[in-house]
């Protein structure tokens, strides 16, 4: 979703075209965001992290009580509303739109990756909450070099999703808010690892396994192939919010042993590889999930996987998902779990 060589928006468009954001987070909607290299790649971003404005946690900024915030990642946005703290939010990004309506008096503050920085200056924010790969070090320096707090997440697990939303909490949700909106997500993310936790000891404890008397018992995971961009395809590996979700949720990600980048290898060609169709069908996968965003899957692309000679396909289990559900960290995490959880459970 970034215009960075390594990025995979600028990848996708130079001979494949899209990204994710975060997600992973990545991700919310992130394909209709482009323009500069993300605040975590190229274009010496290193140098930010010495910046005495650019903040990689909230540790030191709560205690600031920061009343004017610039929201510059949409499920954030949409998790500080949520939490009774809206009041505090004095400018956001055109592609915050959830919860529906609730920002339309705000200033829009252009994208994720063309934030105006002049506009979001002007509005004096005492904390600017960005993303790593949703935004841009252009922008992120030019706020901290105007003495701005800037608070760059990047959460690539989604117990550091759920760990974001209390940070956000902690700025002064109130504890019906906290009751309502937090307590359900530490709760689902606790009980899937615990299941988790579950299948994978019952897996390595099987009398096979463990007394060699055989092969060891086959992971009866289902394999899910859950691409982000078409034409090129491009689709989930490691180290990604998404890859963490599918595999809390009971789904091993077809992409999940991709190797570390050797030589000229880019870490984003195995965070967000591009695939080639034919491979992806060779492979298998017994789940299909289509989001409708970064890239919007439709019907259509659901009929044409649905010919393929897939487990998927056969069984139909060829699912057209909301985006958010895999990509948006926050208060969507409890539905998320429950969601994705049934469809990797009922063939």
């Amino acid at each position: 979703m970034t215009e960075d060589p390594t990025s995979p928006e600028s990848r996708a468009r130079a001979g494949a075209s899209p990204g994710v954001g975060a997600g992973e987070g990545a991700g919310d909607s992130a394909g209709a965001r482009t323009g500069g290299d993300s605040t975590g790649t190229a274009g010496g971003s290193a140098s930010l992290w010495s910046h005495p404005r650019v903040h990689a946690s909230l540790d030191g900024l709560a205690r600031l009580e920061p009343r004017r915030i610039v929201s510059l990642v949409p499920s954030l946005s949409e998790a500080i509303e949520v939490l009774g703290l809206g009041d505090r939010l004095v400018g956001v990004t055109e592609y915050c739109v959830h919860p529906a309506g609730a920002f339309e008096r705000l200033p829009k503050l252009g994208g994720t990756k063309d934030a105006d920085f002049e506009a979001i200056a002007a509005l004096s924010p005492d904390l600017v909450i960005a993303n790593q790969e949703e935004n841009t070090p252009r922008v992120v320096r030019k706020l901290a070099d105007r003495g701005i707090d800037v608070w760059v997440t990047y959460p690539r697990t989604v117990r550091e999703g759920a760990a974001l939303l209390a940070d956000l909490a902690s700025l002064g949700a109130s504890d019906e808010a906290i009751a309502r909106y937090l307590t359900p997500v530490v709760e689902a993310v606790e009980a899937a690892e615990a299941r988790r936790g579950m299948a994978s000891r019952a897996t390595s404890q099987s009398p096979a396994r463990s007394h060699g008397s055989g092969p060891a018992r086959e992971d009866s995971r289902p394999r899910v192939f859950c691409p982000i961009w078409r034409d090129p395809w491009m689709t989930i590996g490691p180290d990604t919010y998404i890859h963490d979700m599918i595999e809390l949720c009971g789904g091993r990600n077809l992409y999940r042993d991709l190797p570390a980048p050797s030589g000229g290898s880019a870490e984003s060609d195995r965070r967000y590889p591009i695939v080639d169709l034919d491979e992806v069908v060779a492979a298998g996968p017994d789940v299909i999930l289509l989001p409708d965003e970064p890239y919007a899957f439709d019907e259509a692309d659901a009929r044409r996987l649905s010919r393929s000679a897939t487990p998927a396909a056969r069984a139909g289990r060829i699912h057209l998902i909301d985006g958010t559900l895999v990509s948006w960290y926050g208060p969507r995490i409890a539905e998320a779990i429950r969601a994705l959880a049934a469809i990797f459970a009922n063939p």
